[in-house]
C-alpha cells in the first residue's frame, strides 16, 4: 500500500514538472512576442496568418498520426462543427489577436498578467449569465485580483497607468476573450482529442486570418529575427506545451496540472525585465502576486467544490 502511495506521489510529481515546463514556455513565447511586434514592428495580420496556419497544419497532421481518421469526428454533427467554428473564430482567433495587440502597444507582462484573469471573466459570466450566486470566496479574489491589477499596472503612482490605455483595452479583452477560449469547445471536449480540438480550432483560425490577409501578400522582408522569432512562437508558444501539457495529465490530474499555470505569467514577468527593462519595483511585483495569488486560490477552491460535488 505504502508503495503504491509512494508511486502515485512520484507520478503527480511527474505531471507538475511537465506542466511547469508546458506554462514557462508559454511565458517565453510572450517575450518573443513582445520582440517581434515591437523591435521587429511585424504587421498583426500577416503574423496572425502565418502562426495560426502553420500551427494549425503542423497540430493536425500530428494528431492524424496519432489519432488517425478520428480527427474528422468533431465534425459529425452541426452542433459540433459550430461549436469548432465559434472556437476557431472567437476563441482562438480573437485571443490571438487582442494579445498580439496588448502586447505591441503595451509590453508582454502588463499584457499576460490580464490575459491570466480570464477565471474571473468566466466567473462573472456564470454570473451574469446562468444567474449564479457569487461564493463568498468569489468575492474575496476578485478584491484581491482587482488590487493586484491596479498595484502592477500603475507601480503605486495612482495618477497613471504603466502602459497605454490602448493596451489596458486590448489586454482586458485578451482576457475575455481567453475566458471564451476555455468556455467554447466544452461541449465536444468529452467526444475528441484536445490536440485535434486544437488543431482545427487553429486551422480555422488561420484561414480566417488569411482571408484578410493573405501570408504570402505583402509579407515583410524576412531578417533572421522575423523568422527565428515567428518559429519560435509558433514551436515555443503552440506546439510543443500543448503536447508538454497533455503528457502532463498521465502523471497528475487536470485539477493538479492547472494550478501551475501561475507559472506563465512570473516567467514573463522575469523575462520582460531582464530583456527590455520593463522596470520594477516592490510594489509591482506585489501586484502581479496578488494577481497569481487570486486566481491560485479560485482554481483551487471551485476545483474542490467540484471533486465534492462528484463524491456526493
Amino acid at each position: 500500500m505504502e508503495n503504491e502511495k509512494g508511486v502515485l506521489e512520484t507520478n503527480v510529481l511527474k505531471g507538475i514538472f511537465w506542466a511547469f515546463i508546458a506554462s514557462a514556455l508559454w511565458g517565453v513565447s510572450g517575450t518573443v512576442l513582445q520582440f517581434v511586434s515591437q523591435h521587429e514592428k511585424l504587421e498583426a495580420n500577416w503574423f496572425l496568418s502565418t502562426r495560426t496556419m502553420i500551427a494549425g497544419i503542423i497540430l493536425l497532421i500530428i494528431a492524424a498520426i496519432v489519432y488517425k481518421g478520428h480527427i474528422f469526428n468533431v465534425f459529425k454533427s452541426w452542433k459540433s462543427f459550430l461549436c469548432i467554428l465559434s472556437y476557431g473564430v472567437f476563441g482562438i482567433g480573437a485571443n490571438l489577436y487582442t494579445f498580439y495587440m496588448s502586447v505591441q502597444t503595451g509590453n508582454a507582462d502588463a499584457s499576460t498578467i490580464l490575459q491570466y484573469l480570464s477565471p474571473l471573466f468566466i466567473l462573472l459570466g456564470s454570473m451574469i449569465f446562468q444567474k449564479r450566486k457569487p461564493l463568498p470566496i468569489d468575492i474575496i479574489v476578485f478584491v484581491i485580483a482587482l488590487s493586484g491589477i491596479i498595484l502592477s499596472l500603475t507601480q503605486g503612482d495612482f495618477s497613471k497607468l504603466s502602459i497605454s490605455n490602448e493596451s489596458l483595452i486590448w489586454g482586458i479583452l485578451s482576457g475575455v476573450t481567453a475566458a471564451l477560449y476555455v468556455v467554447l469547445p466544452r461541449p465536444v471536449v468529452a467526444t475528441s482529442s484536445p490536440m485535434v480540438i486544437l488543431g482545427w480550432g487553429t486551422l480555422i483560425a488561420g484561414i480566417i486570418f488569411n482571408i484578410r490577409q493573405p501570408l504570402w501578400i505583402n509579407a515583410p522582408h524576412l531578417t533572421s529575427g522575423i523568422v527565428l522569432g515567428v518559429g519560435a512562437i509558433i514551436i515555443l508558444g503552440t506546439i510543443l506545451p500543448f503536447i508538454i501539457l497533455l503528457h502532463s495529465l498521465n502523471f497528475a490530474p487536470s485539477e493538479v496540472v492547472s494550478l501551475v499555470d501561475a507559472t506563465q505569467p512570473v516567467v514573463t514577468f522575469i523575462l520582460s525585465i531582464i530583456f527590455f527593462n520593463t522596470g520594477i519595483n516592490l510594489i509591482k511585483i506585489i501586484g502581479a502576486l496578488l494577481v497569481i495569488l487570486a486566481i491560485f486560490v479560485l482554481q483551487k477552491s471551485h476545483r474542490k467544490l467540484t471533486i465534492d460535488k462528484n463524491n456526493q
